[in-house]
């Protein structure tokens, strides 16, 4: 699954004697994957904040130089993927606001920003060009300037924050992190050399050598300064983490609600494997993702597993435009069939997902191109039929390519020889979690975090729960 735009992703360093600049930096590129259009640090010495941060991936936007003025014992990062407001320099991020005294990164998406504009336009500062991040950096300082502490400025701003976010705050002596109350964004703590690490996906704390502790609570303030680290529930929890974590955003060696996130798509290709049982030659995953997937397929299926896609791994943002007839090329200048393993063969062809359906489309096309006898499209979680509003840059719901179409009509558009999507109910058995831990509303509709007036844009779809009731298999 090509065409689904991710979320970001945040990380930070407190600790005297580590190098927490360069520490964050390694921390930014394992989470790379999180966000690829801009990237930035903050750090900070107790006596003053310094940033550096651009457009483009962690190693197009930082060098040893840039690093090493990066001073400090505190520091917080950046990954971002626009999902609100659009693709500009200066919603690169962490946003330094209150005459420099406060750095914070975000995570997620505030689908209603109603309370925060209402609260910031009431002491006369303009909104309009405002992110979300941004209103909620400004609130904050705004409340320090009132006189609040940070820790009770951040108590008194998260009523406003109406949406999903995992920030990261940094004053000149303190580093703070906060969940939404249903920790739909994944945030963990680490420790390394007497200091601490916080982090979007755990994986990030093998590359920079850091021992997990525990995951900041959903509803958690989580304060680290000289005193050391102390945590304060600020609103009661109702923990629904994003399934879709599981399903594609997250790297394979993270680990989430305490499973291995590579052992839950393998899980997810048994179950596809349980309920749709073809007569096939190969199978070939759509990389990177579905590997795990297909991997889990093949062993319980019995049919041979094959890298017959090949991932140009190095097609990631530039700022060269592609010639026409590449950009033409499409998907064909990110993945290539590998003949030998497709010609006369019966594929099934294994994806994490289906969203607009152009890039499934050009896939099934590449095989057939490539000499396949058939086509079996099979896919590791149910239908998107609704768009999410908290921090996944899913196109509007009537771009959605099951919020109109039957299985059937879907796969007609496909031009494949069947399609198959995991049940809701297979997907969520796989995970070995229970189901009122998720957020899954890309799949049901149902948003545990009041979207407020982003409601109209939906039209209810019926969902169907059934294991086998979607199944279509010639």
């Amino acid at each position: 699954m090509l065409d689904l735009g991710e979320k970001c992703g945040v990380f930070g360093v407190y600790g005297e004697g580590l190098d927490v600049a360069r520490i964050t930096f390694f921390g930014l590129f394992a989470l790379q994957h999180r966000g690829q259009e801009s990237s930035g640090i903050a750090s900070s010495d107790g006596k003053r904040i310094e940033s550096h941060k651009g457009m483009g991936l962690v190693s197009q936007v930082f060098s040893e130089d840039d690093i090493k003025k990066l001073t400090g014992h505190i520091a917080i990062g950046h990954n971002r993927y626009s999902t609100a407001g659009g693709s500009h320099a200066d919603h690169a991020q962490p946003t330094i606001v209150g005459d420099w005294s406060i750095a914070l990164a975000h995570n997620g998406n505030i689908p209603s920003t109603a309370a925060l504009e209402e609260f910031l336009r009431a002491r006369n500062i303009e909104t309009d060009k405002l992110s979300d991040s941004r209103m909620i950096a400004q609130a904050i300082a705004v409340l320090e300037g009132e006189g609040a502490t940070l820790e009770d400025a951040i108590k008194k701003a998260y009523p406003l924050m109406t949406g999903a976010f995992s920030i990261l705050i940094m004053s000149k002596d303190k580093l703070i992190a906060i969940r939404d109350e249903c920790g739909i964004r994944p945030l963990s703590i680490a420790k390394l050399n007497g200091g601490f690490v916080f982090s979007s996906e755990t994986c990030a704390f093998q590359t920079v050598g850091a021992e997990f502790i525990r995951d900041v609570n959903p509803g958690e303030m989580v304060v680290v300064d000289a005193s050391g680290l102390r945590g304060e529930q600020l609103v009661p929890a109702n923990p629904k983490l994003d399934i879709f974590e599981f399903v594609y955003f997250a790297r394979p060696d993270s680990h989430l609600l305490g499973k291995s996130v590579y052992d839950v798509r393998r899980n997810f290709g048994v179950q596809l494997a349980k309920e749709y049982p073809l007569r096939a030659d190969v199978v070939i995953p759509v990389p990177e993702t579905a590997i795990p997937v297909a991997i889990g397929y093949a062993n319980e299926s019995g049919i041979p597993l094959e890298m017959g896609l090949t991932k140009n791994r190095y097609i990631h943002r530039t700022f060269i435009e592609p010639e026409q007839h590449i950009r033409d090329q499409g998907v064909r200048a990110k993945l290539t069939p590998i003949a030998e393993v497709i010609k006369g063969k019966r594929v099934a062809v294994i994806d994490d997902s289906i969203v607009r359906g152009t890039t499934s489309r050009k896939i099934v096309e590449m095989l057939f191109g490539a000499g396949a006898s058939e086509v079996h499209f099979l896919v590791s979680s149910p239908p998107i039929m609704f768009p999410d509003f908290y921090g996944i840059d899913t196109p509007k719901q009537k771009n959605l390519l099951a919020s109109d179409k039957s299985i059937l009509e879907m796969k007609s558009y496909l031009g494949a020889t069947s399609l198959n999507f995991l049940s809701y109910i297979g997907m969520i058995k796989a995970t070995g979690i229970s189901e009122d831990q998720f957020s899954t509303s890309c799949f049901t509709g149902e948003y545990p975090i009041d979207i407020k007036e982003r409601m109209k844009e939906i039209v209810a779809k019926k969902v169907c729960y059934t294991p086998f009731a979607d199944k279509l298999s010639d």
